[in-house]
């Protein structure tokens, strides 16, 4: 998922404000010992760097102060004596207990997963607030990682944000039933424009929503003041001193950034508890009746898990590795067939690539989920998945940017945020590093080059982008190279951000435009193939659901032009239309990029048949063996064309080919370089597919000669004749 114009906050350095001497308990809220309570699913933050020192009875510290020129930000360090309550905040920070408490988090039990503000399971009308700025800065806006739009003051903005005259702000969430709090995630503001986020808060509890209790800290039997963010988006964990059994529970910023307003961005994670009164409804779980691991995987877990398939399914599994990221992972491929390991004459070669951007982690476990599900189904003889198996050759790449996903899977599925292990480890978006291959073509177009001088498929790479010091990631260039071994035909690049599907051209025609509708000459295809998967989506087809974020692609169908939402520059999508005969597209999966472990159950629901159906989309299209009409060979490299349509598609080294289309009649000719073309006439209807379309190529008389010669035979005398006939013509 792209994140509008990686905001300006979330490229300058993080910057931590001094707001008073917080106490060793508040200090001790973020360290390390919060890893036990949430395990592997929710990493902790760093310690803290502020360390109050005694001097002369007064806590002294370096305090760091934002200074805003000109758009500039600049960091200065002063020393301060904190004896009374900072002037930078709205309102005192006030001090809990004595050091001692931590304790009490570390006999906690183990935390509880997400709510779901992220996900959007908690909806709109569950989240309340004191006041708000504006709606686009209402309640309903104080989810973790909610992105804002790209205009000052849109109507879809980056947080919770309370009016400034509101002394005593707060964010409430309704649970809806009885439940057991552990922990808040926040972060600040996501704006283009502005700073804001809050930098300490207390927090309430009810059962009614009128009569509220606070969390305290036992040593003291003061109020608990929990740390919060020193900058707008790195996420923040703070598990509670003591759980809480409730239906509501209510953030009270405290203190918030000097000049800001008090805004963030939330989660609560949360159990749910014993209805002894049997007063609410019974919730609907969450899950899914198929017996697949349900859990991310890092690298190791990974590999374990493809071996594992590999061994209940040694008849149509293969593993192989298309290269190594910059660390040295390799890219584990299973490969799914009748007959693994071999290209079948007529065979469709089909993928699914997720895991390009490292944090978007549903693509990576869906594809684990997919090959457990088509071995376990094969065996019951499912006759679906048995006919996947024998119609096509399926490639499942689950991690395309291993070093990134080990980066965000150590920080776990909340505190990893909105972008951190998105690159690879040379801080490469792969999703911008292919070649671009548009401008030249777009050029050539406009010089009315194509396709006669310049073909307008297969296009060659750039010279620039194969030199030595050309900046490609070789987990670019092992998916380059694995796309020229195999004759792909259909794929998806599986992201995670938002919920739409995004087809080419993904970069805008028009030169430094942010966005522009550009479809390719196959729209039609890739509008078929991208409402396929949105329309078979669950999430995407429920009416009730509201935006990710800023834009509302439900209008549209939940599908879009990738250059017409924001222009990307050497994507995958477009390389595989242009360099290969791959039609691609790319499906945002969820809004939440890394969904906890119970989520992902349903992800699974929800995504299921769209996976499946997309793969049979295959069928709609017509394929073909182009031959030799004299030795009956297949021709490889032959051209496809049709009318109408100005890309083609090539043959296979076997002479096969598939080529996608709408239902409909078309011209199709088919050329190789030695022979005459033929064109015929082709079907391609809404019957179960594909529409057979083979042709039989006669070579030219100027080919067989060469091939006559070459061998040093002697020419007959027909084919003399003929030659001399040509000759006479000629003058």
């Amino acid at each position: 998922m792209w994140a509008p114009l990686l905001t300006l906050a979330a490229l300058a350095p993080a910057v931590g404000l001094g707001l008073g001497a917080p106490s060793a308990w508040e200090l001790d809220l973020a360290r390390p010992a919060t890893t036990a309570a949430l395990g592997s699913t929710l990493a902790p933050r760093s310690s803290p760097a502020l360390q109050p020192v005694k001097a002369n009875g007064t806590s002294k510290q370096h305090t760091w102060i934002r200074v805003t020129r000109k758009k500039k930000v600049i960091l200065k360090k002063r020393k301060k004596l904190i004896s009374s309550s900072s002037s930078v905040t709205s309102k005192p920070l006030v001090t809990t207990s004595p050091p001692g408490t931590l304790s009490l988090l570390e006999k906690q039990e183990p935390g509880c997963p997400p709510l779901g503000l992220e996900s959007l399971q908690v909806s709109d009308s569950q989240l309340e607030a004191s006041s708000s700025q504006s709606f686009g800065l209402g309640p309903h806006r104080g989810r973790l990682n909610i992105q804002s739009g790209l205009e000052d003051g849109d109507l879809y903005d980056g947080a919770w944000c309370a009016e400034q005259q509101d002394m005593e702000p707060w964010l409430q969430v309704d649970a809806k039933k009885p439940t057991r709090f552990s922990g808040i995630v926040t972060q600040g503001r996501n704006s283009v424009w502005r700073y804001d986020w809050v930098t300490s808060y207390k927090v309430q509890f009810s059962n009614d929503s009128q009569t509220w209790w606070w969390s305290r800290n036992h040593s003291s039997g003061k109020d608990a003041v929990f740390p919060a963010n020193s900058d707008p988006e790195t996420p923040v964990l703070n598990l509670l001193p003591e759980s809480q059994v409730a239906r509501f529970i209510r953030l009270l910023p405290q203190t918030w950034l000097e000049g800001g307003s008090s805004c963030l961005r939330a989660e609560i994670l949360g159990c749910p508890a014993s209805d002894t009164n049997d007063l609410f409804p019974e919730a609907h779980t969450l899950g899914s009746s198929d017996p697949l691991d349900f859990r991310h995987h890092n690298y190791k877990a990974m590999r374990k898990l493809m071996k594992q398939v590999n061994e209940q399914c040694p008849n149509i599994t293969r593993i192989y590795s298309i290269g190594k990221s910059y660390q040295g992972l390799k890219l584990y491929v299973m490969e799914m067939s009748d007959h693994p390991g071999e290209h079948e004459l007529g065979e469709p070669e089909v993928r699914y690539v997720a895991g390009m951007h490292g944090n978007e982690a549903l693509g990576r476990e869906l594809v684990l989920l997919l090959m457990q599900f088509l071995c376990r189904e094969y065996l019951r003889g499912d006759p679906r998945v048995t006919r996947l198996l024998r119609e096509m050759r399926i490639h499942l790449l689950p991690s395309m940017n291993p070093d990134g996903y080990e980066i965000a899977y150590r920080r776990g599925s909340e505190l990893v945020g909105w972008a951190e292990g998105r690159w690879t480890h040379q801080s490469i978006d792969l999703n911008h590093n292919f070649a671009d291959l548009n401008t030249p073509l777009w050029d050539a177009e406009d010089d009315g080059l194509v396709p006669h001088t310049v073909p307008n498929h297969h296009l060659p790479l750039p010279t620039y982008y194969t030199l030595p010091n050309a900046t490609v990631a070789p987990e670019t260039w092992a998916v380059i190279n694995w796309m020229k071994r195999i004759p792909f035909v259909l794929s998806a690049n599986l992201h995670g951000g938002e919920l739409v599907v995004s087809y080419p051209y993904d970069m805008t025609r028009t030169p430094w435009a942010a966005r522009e509708l550009t479809p390719t000459p196959d729209d039609a295809v890739f509008r078929w193939l991208s409402t396929v998967y949105a329309g078979t989506n669950r999430v995407m087809q429920d009416m009730d659901r509201r935006p990710c974020h800023s834009q509302d692609f439900s209008l549209h169908g939940n599908i879009i032009n990738g250059a017409d939402w924001h222009t990307v520059p050497g994507s995958m999508n477009d390389f595989s239309y242009l360099h290969t005969n791959c039609f691609e597209v790319t499906v945002e999966l969820s809004c939440d990029k890394f969904p906890h472990e119970r989520e992902l159950p349903q992800e699974w629901e929800n995504n299921k048949d769209a996976l499946l159906l997309y793969l049979e989309q295959v069928r709609m299209s017509i394929a073909g063996v182009v031959r030799d009409k004299d030795t009956e060979e297949g021709i490889a490299d032959a051209v496809i064309a049709v009318d109408g349509i100005n890309h083609d598609v090539t043959t296979a080294w076997g002479g096969d080919y598939w080529r996608l289309l709408t239902p409909g009649d078309y011209m199709v000719t088919a050329s190789a370089e030695g022979y005459h073309s033929v064109t015929r006439s082709c079907r391609v209807t809404f019957e179960e597919g594909p529409t057979p379309c083979n042709f039989l190529l006669t070579k030219t008389p100027k080919q067989r000669l060469r091939e006559l010669l070459a061998a040093g035979a002697k020419v007959p005398p027909d084919l003399r004749r003929r030659l001399e006939r040509l000759r006479g013509k000629k003058d």
